[in-house]
């Protein structure tokens, strides 16, 4: 044996056996919900739609209330589902899009006998009792399969109208409150090959990309609807990369973006133009982060990539986020989805209140989407008017290499302990290897 190489090989093992206990200790202890915050106040909750947990395809999604402590303290769920948008009402009653996973041997007939996909979805806009949790109003329809084809996003209107983004058929519509359907716009008829739309904004050489490859292929993911003061509604052709405003007369009047312009917007989420200023507040999917557009020039006048070192929160780097809302006091709420969490960031781009559903709840919750609410004491829209432009706040940005990283971080947190990442695996085998090794070595070679 070598004495001098057993010993080298021993300190390596103690010291990333020490690093391993330091970052965990770390992870564990950081972002935890703050108690206070500058814009938060004990009447204000923030209400989040889950996707699913651990997992994309877990059908175990709800809805529910956080306190500003990390406590539940609403919790509303069916078996099987995925759940997405949730706004609550000014009757205090919660609006929720869900989609439920079904066997085909339940589903319509024309899904029973085919080759394929084992479940067909139910896709339910719900207006749910807050009180007793029961189902006071419900629009739904079945879909060819779950995945692309859930409903993400319902909106109740003034007019008592509920607008709906429809993914599966690639449409938004509204309904009045008897289920009737007294709008509707259909992608096929407007931004498909062929349509003048296409033409103009589609390029040449990515036109067999952005075509339909049929009534079930994944090819608008139209995944949001807002009504706009003028009476237009804003939607969001993530696969499109850009966002449409489209009159009641079906006309496409603005187009926010470009397909395949990745410099302005990636498959993006959940759009909604900010009353008072009129910018638009977007999440920036698949670029990992929320931008801010002046809707004249296009021109990013905010955007937050990154929680800033002056904030004690683990994992720093937004991962897929797929919503933003600006509040009243001048904050923004996010919603970051691979990080299992929702952030409050100040204008100086701190934190001023988080949610961890992994550090409170004990599980990896895939937020879809949060709002700020109150109970018991007043309603907030859920895109509140008077609030102050993305003008003068501070960007947070990052490098390509830090990017990269972190999308590895997230994607290797579904299937490792919460404190682990990237840095933690390679020390881990590191640290494993020179075990390997210094056993070898005490027993003679």
């Amino acid at each position: 044996m070598n004495a001098a190489r057993a010993l080298a090989l021993a300190v390596v093992v103690l010291l990333a056996s020490s690093l391993l206990v330091g970052l965990a200790t770390d992870r564990a202890s950081s972002e935890q919900p703050t108690p206070e915050g500058d814009a938060t106040t004990p009447s204000n909750y923030t209400l989040i739609g889950v996707q699913a947990v651990g997992w994309f395809g877990n059908d175990n999604g709800y809805a529910a209330v956080v306190a500003q402590n990390g406590s539940l303290v609403w919790r509303w769920s069916v078996p099987n589902a995925r759940v997405f948008d949730t706004e609550q009402l000014q009757n205090g009653n919660i609006l929720a899009s869900v989609a439920v996973v079904v066997p085909n041997a339940e589903c319509p007939e024309r899904y029973q006998e085919r080759d394929g996909p084992a479940n067909c979805v139910h896709n339910r806009v719900v207006e749910i009792d807050y009180d007793t949790k029961d189902v006071v109003w419900e629009y739904d329809w079945y879909d060819a399969f779950p995945n692309h084809h859930e409903v993400h996003d319902a909106d109740r209107l003034p007019n008592g109208e509920t607008a709906i983004a429809d993914m599966g058929n690639d449409r938004a519509f509204t309904v009045n409150e008897a289920g009737e359907i007294t709008w509707e716009w259909n992608a096929s008829d407007h931004i498909a090959r062929g349509t003048p739309w296409f033409e103009q904004h589609v390029p040449d050489d990515k036109a067999d990309e952005f075509a339909s490859d049929g009534p079930e292929s994944d090819w608008t993911h139209l995944n949001d609807i807002d009504q706009l003061s003028n009476g237009n509604f804003l939607l969001s052709v993530r696969n499109y990369d850009v966002v449409l405003e489209v009159t009641r007369e079906n006309e496409i009047v603005e187009t926010y973006g470009e397909p395949d312009d990745h410099a302005i917007m990636s498959e993006q989420h959940n759009p909604n133009v900010l009353a008072g200023p009129g910018t638009m507040l977007v999440a920036d999917s698949e670029n990992d982060r929320i931008v801010e557009l002046d809707r004249e020039t296009e021109e990013i006048i905010w955007q937050y990539e990154r929680v800033p070192a002056s904030s004690d929160v683990d994992r720093r780097s937004l991962q897929w986020p797929r919503d933003a809302d600006r509040l009243p006091g001048g904050n923004t709420l996010i919603t970051d989805s691979r990080r299992y969490r929702v952030l409050e960031v100040r204008p100086d781009g701190s934190v001023a209140w988080s949610f961890n559903s992994q550090t409170a709840l004990g599980e990896k919750a895939i937020i879809y989407e949060a709002d700020r609410i109150r109970l018991n004491d007043g309603y907030l829209p859920e895109e509140p008017g008077g609030v102050r432009s993305g003008d003068g706040l501070q960007s947070q940005t990052e490098g390509p290499l830090a990017g990269a990283y972190a999308t590895a971080d997230s994607w290797l947190a579904f299937v490792l302990p919460a404190w682990m990442g990237p840095l933690s695996v390679l020390i881990a085998l590191g640290d494993a290897l020179a075990a390997l090794l210094l056993a070898r070595e005490l027993r003679g070679g």
